[in-house]
C-alpha cells in the first residue's frame, strides 16, 4: 500500500504529473470534487470520463462522515473550510459531489470564491422533469428537509407530483461495506415502499452515496421506473461550464492522463479500503487535518 502519513495544510504539495509549480497555472489546474466519504467517487467516475484530458483533487470528510444529519451550521462551515483550502491550492473549478452540501450551502458559498463552484441539484432535476412525471427522491435528511429538490422540480415544470423520502441508514451502510447483505435489502425495500405506492415512474438517486446500492435498489423497484443519478448530469454541467469559461486543459496538456490526488480527514486506509471495494482501485490517500484558509499555494499530485 502506497499511504501516505499526515501532513499539515502548510506544507502540502499536490503532485499535477510532471508538470512544475509554474506550468501549474490557469487552465492546467485541477478541478476539485468534494464529499463527506466515498459518495463523490460516482462523481468523480463520471468526470473522468466526461473531461479524460483534466485532473482532480478529491476530499472525502471522512472524519465527519456522513453529513445527512448535521445542522445547516455545520454543514456551511465544512463546506467552507474545504472550498478555503481547495482556493488555496489552488483549483480552476470545484464540484459539490455531495447532495447534502448542494442542497443547504451552494447558495451561500458560490459567489464567495474566484472559482466557479457546482452542486448536483438543478442537473439531476432538469433530467428527471424530462424523463418522467410522478418523481420519487431518496435522500439524506438534510436534503429532503430543505426541500431544493422539490422546488427546483416544481420551477422547472409545475405540474410534476413528487414524493420524498429520507434514508438515513443508506450512508452508513455504504460506509460499512453493506452493499448487498439481507440487512441492507431490508432496509431498502422498506423505504422505497411508499414510492413504490405512489407509482413513481422516476427515482433520483439525491445522495451520490446511493448508485453503490443500485443493484439492490432496481431489485426492489418495480420495472419501467427511470433512475436518475445526478453524477452523470453534473460531469456535463462541468464540460460546459468549462467550455463556457474556456477553462478546459490546453492542447499541449490533452496528451497527459488524467490524474487524481485523494485526500481525507479521516483514516486514509480505510478510505482506501473502501475505495478498492467499490471500485477495485486502492489509491494512494493523504490524511490531512481540517482545511484552514491560509493553507500553502504550493500544489504537486502523485
Amino acid at each position: 500500500m502506497n499511504h501516505r502519513k499526515a501532513v499539515s495544510f502548510s506544507g502540502l504539495t499536490l503532485a499535477l504529473g510532471a508538470a512544475s509549480q509554474t506550468e501549474a497555472r490557469g487552465n492546467a489546474l485541477p478541478i476539485g470534487v468534494f464529499d463527506s466519504g466515498v459518495g463523490g467517487l460516482t462523481v468523480l467516475k463520471q468526470l473522468q470520463r466526461q473531461l479524460p484530458q483534466e485532473s482532480f483533487v478529491y476530499f472525502g470528510d471522512t472524519a465527519n462522515v456522513p453529513y445527512g444529519g448535521r445542522s445547516g451550521a455545520e454543514l456551511l462551515g465544512f463546506t467552507q473550510r474545504i472550498l478555503d483550502w481547495m482556493q488555496a491550492l489552488p483549483v480552476k473549478m470545484a464540484v459539490m459531489a455531495c447532495n447534502t452540501s448542494s442542497a443547504v450551502t451552494l447558495e451561500q458559498v458560490r459567489h464567495a470564491y474566484s472559482f466557479p463552484i457546482l452542486g448536483l441539484i438543478l442537473p439531476a432535476a432538469k433530467a428527471a422533469a424530462r424523463q418522467g412525471t410522478r418523481i420519487g427522491l431518496i435522500a439524506t435528511q438534510a436534503t429532503v428537509d430543505s426541500q431544493c429538490y422539490l422546488r427546483a422540480l416544481q420551477e422547472i415544470k409545475g405540474d410534476l407530483a413528487v414524493f420524498q423520502v429520507a434514508c438515513p441508514e443508506f450512508v452508513p451502510l455504504i460506509e460499512q461495506g453493506k452493499l448487498e447483505c439481507q440487512e441492507t435489502r431490508e432496509i431498502v425495500q422498506a423505504r422505497l415502499q411508499p414510492l413504490i405506492e405512489a407509482r413513481i415512474d422516476t427515482l433520483i438517486y439525491g445522495c451520490t452515496h446511493y448508485p453503490h446500492l443500485s443493484r439492490v435498489i432496481q431489485a426492489a423497484l418495480p420495472e419501467g421506473v427511470s433512475l436518475i443519478d445526478p453524477a452523470l448530469h453534473i460531469a456535463q454541467a462541468a464540460a460546459q461550464e468549462l467550455h463556457l469559461l474556456r477553462l478546459q486543459t490546453s492542447a499541449t496538456e490533452r496528451k497527459k492522463k488524467s490524474k487524481v490526488a485523494y485526500f481525507v480527514s479521516g483514516c486514509p486506509e480505510r478510505f482506501a479500503d473502501q475505495t478498492f471495494q467499490l471500485t477495485g482501485q486502492r489509491p494512494s490517500v493523504v490524511q490531512v487535518p481540517a482545511p484552514q484558509p491560509q493553507a500553502s499555494k504550493d500544489v504537486i499530485v502523485h
